[in-house]
């Protein structure tokens, strides 16, 4: 387990240098699970009722203030499950090679809500870290990493930049690939202004969260929005390479049960500010 903070450069789709700090989680036989810092703030979660093809799920616009965190640079690859998935269970059984676009760089998937967060509990318990799925507004707030528009890269995007269905278009964008399939994760070589990777299209990506079909009483402090009823839906964020743009911006929101997977479904992990570097 790596003990050290280091500091590299990220270089954004303008080439302008941005400091991220990181650390680099050891996950043994030379696997590695780099975990970026995103600092504190406030933004506004959501989208604007001006946002073109945006659904009423992503309202009310609400501002929420956030602590720091952690967050991994990329979804959780193929090669980081199965150090994981090796381990012995904490609450169950899974799969070690569930993927169906296989690679050992390319983003783990067909993984359910239940299956991730086993992979949190064991990857918790292996580390001494407290690791889990990001809430809904962490993963909002870290994919934006302060923009406003309806991709981290502007008002709309091209498979130049992330993979989805390029037979569709968004915002007067131009067509482009489908590729049918997952790409690596570093594939794009783009971050967004946090150092994060991959937040547009490629997997879904689970969150805590259980759904709720808008934000009226939602939390403003970036906690899990929780329901009693425990096997409720719960959020996926993101888009894949087999959606639509619009499915890939910043406020977009799905939901499945949580034993649910597809070729589509991954996640990455968050960890609260560690104390033990």
């Amino acid at each position: 387990m790596s003990n050290s903070l280091d500091t590299k450069y990220r270089i954004n789709l303008h080439y302008q240098e941005r400091r991220s700090r990181y650390y680099a989680e050891d996950l043994g036989s030379g696997i590695s699970l780099n975990m970026v810092e995103i600092p504190g703030g406030r933004f506004l979660m959501g989208s604007p009722e001006t946002e073109a093809e945006r659904l009423d799920n992503e309202s009310p616009q609400h501002e929420v203030a956030l602590r720091e965190f952690f967050i991994g640079m990329y979804p959780i690859t193929q090669a980081q499950w199965g150090a994981i998935a090796n381990l012995a269970p904490v609450n169950q059984e899974i799969n070690s090679h569930p993927a169906n676009f296989k690679g050992e760089n390319h983003p783990v998937e067909r993984v359910s809500w239940n299956d991730a967060t086993e992979f949190c509990a064991r990857l918790s318990k292996q580390t001494g870290r407290n690791y889990r799925l990001p809430t809904e507004a962490e993963w909002e707030y870290a994919c934006r990493s302060g923009t406003q528009t309806p991709f981290y890269f502007g008002k709309t995007l091209t498979t130049d930049l992330a993979n989805y269905d390029g037979n569709y278009t968004y915002n007067n964008g131009p067509n482009g690939d489908s590729r049918q399939q997952t790409t690596s994760v570093d594939h794009f070589g783009l971050a967004n202004a946090f150092g994060l990777c991959d937040m547009h299209g490629n997997i879904y990506e689970w969150c805590e969260d259980h759904w709720h079909n808008n934000y009226e009483d939602a939390p403003t402090d970036g906690s899990a929005w929780l329901n009693e009823n425990k096997n409720n839906t719960h959020v996926l964020r993101g888009g894949s390479w087999y959606h639509y743009p619009k499915y890939c911006r910043s406020a977009s929101r799905i939901d499945n049960l949580p034993s649910f997977t597809a070729f589509t479904l991954g996640f990455r992990v968050v960890c609260r500010a560690p104390s033990t570097f």
